[in-house]
């Protein structure tokens, strides 16, 4: 555990949480914790989580601005409905890029755990472009992404990073239902 682990993990939690509640302030605190993890995940040797922390910079600014046209005028934050052949394609593109990035990491670096790094970093990707479309159907990934990134965290011995992604996962629950809250269609 080192003071950048914390900070990160600390920076994460507010804006997984900012997030969740869609607050637009979520979208810098968010970008703060990439580059706080990318140098912890850089000196770990995670690089494929190394180079998610880059994407996602750039989704964030994506995500920042797709959030402001998708505003209310009372500035609420409006979700939308993802379509099925949107998740089909979003797992396809998930799938492929876990193969390309894990058969790349595991040749051509000393990457740690180079295809469970390929594939956790590759639907984060996925995860993320549809938290960024606002769609409720995001968190229900994050969930599924964050439970398997405990484990990795625990086995590198990152462990205030694994209880963070563990309480992520109860964010991404929390997250998922007040989201799905504003869609109508999406209740029951």
């Amino acid at each position: 555990m080192t003071p950048l682990e914390i900070a990160a993990v600390l920076v994460s939690f507010t804006g997984i949480w900012l997030t969740a509640k869609r607050r637009m302030l979520c979208w810098p605190v968010n970008l703060m914790a990439c580059a706080l993890y990318f140098k912890l995940f850089l000196d770990v040797r995670l690089y494929a989580d190394m180079v998610l922390q880059a994407l996602f910079g750039i989704a964030i600014v994506y995500g920042w601005i797709s959030w402001q046209r998708g505003a209310r005028d009372d500035g609420a934050i409006v979700v939308e409905r993802l379509p099925a052949n949107a998740v089909v394609t979003g797992l396809a593109i998930g799938a492929a890029g876990a193969v390309a990035v894990g058969w790349f990491t595991s040749r051509f670096t000393d990457a740690a755990l180079p295809w469970m790094d390929a594939a956790l970093t590759s639907f984060s990707l996925v995860a993320q472009y549809w938290t960024a479309r606002r769609h409720a159907e995001s968190w229900l990934l994050w969930i599924a992404v964050d439970i398997l990134y405990v484990g990795m965290f625990v086995v590198k011995g990152l462990l205030p990073t694994a209880g963070l992604y563990a309480a992520m996962v109860v964010l991404a629950v929390i997250g998922y239902r007040r989201w799905r809250q504003t869609v109508p269609a999406l209740h029951g």
